[in-house]
């Protein structure tokens, strides 16, 4: 609370404060372990093939949660089934860094929900894809709803974020950061680099890759004028799950020439836009 507070007074040293004072404390290292050893992947190892399984190596993990000389080891690339055939990788960090990770997600989310897009619904804590449908119902279901709709969705969101905008925006330790970034992963035996994204596995992924994509409502909104009465002219209203996201508006027009142009070129790569009538 007093982190979410300072960021929205802007009182970014005392925000870096609280986070060091967080992220060293006894009891969030103790938060952290509890986290990352009472979920689904709990028996599910690193590349170092270790797991926290008995009270004895919960306490011996939690013990090993140091900044200076903390070292990232490389993620473990394994790949799951998609509903259209297609796999999804995912990188398993080992438990250590998991439990940092975990940490560190403790000292950044209240900067990512203080600062998060009105109408952001995906990754945040208390928000899921029904509050997206909701919001979707809510713009478009009335008589003077707006009758058209971008839809647009990032491809290969978590695979293309650039590492330097990461590290120059996002409020927390460079050095951790970078080390998560850089570790790169092994795949049936063999290293990787990563030059770009951030590991879709990650338990601070979702944190970071929602901090990247905020913004994009005051995008949509600038492309329509500078002022409140100009959304509300043109219907302008944005509803974003993840790298999803729809944007409604009075014609086809205001979509293909204002904002259409005005959010392609921040995205890294779209998908075919899908422009309908309601």
């Amino acid at each position: 609370m007093r982190i979410a507070k300072a960021t929205k007074e802007g009182r970014w040293g005392k925000v870096k404060a609280l986070q060091r004072l967080l992220t060293r404390s006894h009891s969030g290292k103790m938060l952290a372990v509890k986290r990352v050893t009472e979920n689904r992947g709990k028996r599910t190892p690193g590349v170092d093939g270790k797991l926290w399984l008995t009270p004895a190596a919960r306490w011996k993990g939690m013990e090993a949660m140091q900044h200076h000389g903390y070292r990232a080891l490389p993620l473990r690339r394994v790949y799951i089934p998609k509903s259209n055939g297609k796999k999804r990788s995912l990188g398993i960090p080992r438990m250590l860094c998991r439990a940092m990770q975990a940490l560190w997600k403790l000292a950044l989310e209240p900067i990512a929900e203080t600062l998060a897009d009105p109408h952001s619904y995906g990754f945040g804590p208390g928000r899921s894809t029904a509050d997206a449908i909701e919001c979707c119902f809510t713009t478009l279901a009335k008589r003077k709803s707006p009758e058209w709709i971008l839809g647009g969705d990032i491809r290969g969101c978590f695979d293309n974020f650039s590492h330097d905008w990461i590290l120059q925006h996002i409020p927390m330790d460079k050095v951790v950061l970078r080390r998560w970034l850089k570790a790169g992963f092994i795949d049936e035996g063999t290293p990787f680099a990563t030059e770009a994204g951030t590991p879709q596995g990650g338990l601070i992924s979702p944190v970071i890759a929602n901090m990247t994509l905020d913004g994009l409502e005051a995008v949509v909104d600038a492309s329509v004028g500078p002022t409140e009465r100009a959304r509300r002219k043109f219907k302008i209203n944005v509803d974003r799950y993840a790298d999803d996201f729809v944007v409604t508006g009075v014609s086809k027009d205001i979509l293909e020439q204002n904002v259409l142009p005005a959010v392609k070129p921040g995205c890294f790569g779209l998908r075919p836009f899908r422009l309908f009538a309601t």
